[in-house]
């Protein structure tokens, strides 16, 4: 049986992967969806380029066309994205062109035992099985009567023969080891010469290994040859009963039946957990495949996210950075909109009663306050007034104080100093009943009114300018709704 499993092993080995190359040189051009374009065909074969080498002037070649040539990988990076299709009749795979070496159950290959005939690759292991005729396989020497043309068969014969013939194989074996056996007995006169006894039976043991090697049934767990042979000396020794003799023999050949079809049953088995194991195995090669792949795009996303908040830090900071340059533009908006360019201003303080209290209690951030800028004329001198709610100098505690101060403005360089131009104040009454009224004429001599050297000369102006015991009268509506109005006229 050793030579009939010899090509079982060759059919496994050798159908699944032949060694033939079916494209020695490029790719056929009818594989491709598209026309190829001329770049990517060999200029010796004109086919599809297969690992393509450029020469110094810039033609392309198959590597079996000319492997001298050196290997051009961009363009090959190219070719290996073609839409391609399969050239063999039957088969509708399609893919790119990187694909596509996988062999093809529909490529038609020579038989890998050389019996001549050409069959499809998936029909290889059909093939070597039932048709080869080079996969042939001799019979055992067994009791049947064949004549020398019956000696061999295909695999699948020989096991059908196998299966039919496990009486025949036993009988045959168990005949020669009783006649062995009896054989090996001798007379009361042979057995008193042990010289004789011995020569005897050096001579009987090669007759005998020669019949059971010849008989050798084809089971791995089959019954020994010494069991066989001891089971043959008990037969000899009950000599006289011959029934009995039969009965044993019977009973041997079920026994060794029932351990045959145990060993079939247990190979059928075996055979099936083998497939169950190779499908297993390829699922899993599949599934760790797929995890590979997805730990790949879950590394690719997670550099993206990474990449995005990085650009989304960016961007919070632009937006910051944007508020305040767009709070600093609200404010020169409005410091623009509050401008006057004629000399007189009107001041609009709301929200006075809790400015009164942070000035009182001199918690406040800001003692006095500053209105916007203003001008004498539109190039003329920059001005503002400051406002002490609860006072300053004199009038510290009992009097709203108001002062004048001059700025340093765009033109100050251009202007006639000393600040020459009466100034007067107005706490206007929102009745219009009796503003409130004071005005000063500038002192030559103070720094107050000389030209800027800082941002802003000291302020100058009225101390005394109204009570704050008259502000809520109710006689006057000088504060209405919590706001006031104070206006400064320069005469220009």
């Amino acid at each position: 049986m050793e030579s009939s499993l010899k090509p079982e092993d060759n059919l496994h080995s050798d159908s699944s992967a032949p060694g033939e190359n079916e494209y020695t040189s490029g790719f056929p051009q009818g594989i491709c969806d598209d026309v190829p374009q001329q770049r990517y065909l060999c200029s010796n074969c004109n086919n599809v380029l297969n690992e393509a080498r450029q020469t110094l002037c810039g033609h392309h070649y198959c590597l079996a066309c000319v492997n001298w040539l050196v290997s051009d990988a961009a363009i090959n990076m190219e070719i290996v994205e073609l839409k391609v299709h399969c050239a063999n009749q039957g088969c509708s795979w399609r893919s790119i062109l990187k694909d596509f070496e996988e062999q093809c159950e529909y490529a038609l290959i020579p038989c890998n035992i050389g019996c001549g005939h050409t069959v499809l690759r998936k029909a290889l292991a059909c093939h070597l099985e039932k048709a080869c005729p080079n996969n042939m396989s001799v019979f055992p020497a067994c009791c049947l009567s064949m004549g020398p043309s019956e000696l061999q068969g295909t695999t699948e014969k020989v096991r059908v023969h196998e299966n039919s013939s496990h009486v025949s194989y036993l009988q045959l074996l168990l005949r020669a080891t009783t006649t062995n056996s009896s054989d090996l007995k001798f007379s009361p006169l042979t057995a008193s010469a042990p010289g004789k006894k011995n020569r005897a039976m050096v001579e009987q043991l090669p007759q005998l290994r020669e019949a059971l090697s010849d008989l050798k049934i084809h089971w791995d767990m089959g019954p020994s040859e010494g069991e066989l042979e001891a089971d043959g000396r008990d037969g000899g020794d009950g000599g006289d009963s011959s029934a009995g003799h039969s009965l044993r023999d019977d009973d041997q050949v079920t026994i060794l039946l029932d351990v045959g079809r145990q060993i079939d049953t247990l190979q059928q088995r075996v055979q099936i957990s083998e497939n169950i194991i190779s499908v297993l195995n390829r699922e899993v090669e599949k599934t760790q495949l797929s995890v590979e792949a997805l730990e790949r795009v879950n590394q690719s996303s997670q550099d993206m996210i990474h990449q995005l908040e990085i650009k989304v830090t960016e961007q919070q900071h632009r937006l910051a950075r944007k508020d305040l340059v767009i709070s600093s533009l609200k404010e020169s908006l409005r410091a623009l909109q509050e401008v006057s360019y004629d000399g007189t201003f009107i001041w609009r303080l709301s929200d006075l009663s809790s400015k009164m209290k942070e000035a009182i209690s001199g918690h406040g951030n800001r003692p006095n306050l500053y209105s916007p800028a203003f001008y004498t004329t539109r190039y003329g001198f920059k001005v503002c007034m400051r406002l002490y709610l609860n006072g300053d100098g004199v009038g510290k505690g009992t009097h709203i104080s108001v002062f004048f101060v001059i700025m340093k403005g765009e033109y100050y360089p251009l202007l006639s100093w000393p600040f020459k131009h009466k100034v007067t104040f107005f706490l206007l009454d929102q009745n219009h009943r009796e503003h409130v009224i004071d005005a000063f004429r500038p002192e030559l001599t103070s720094s107050s009114f000389q030209k800027p050297v800082s941002d802003m000369n000291v302020a100058s102006g009225c101390p005394l300018f109204f009570p704050l015991g008259k502000l809520c009268s109710p006689k006057h509506a000088y504060c209405k709704d919590d706001t006031i109005f104070i206006k400064c006229v320069v005469d220009t």
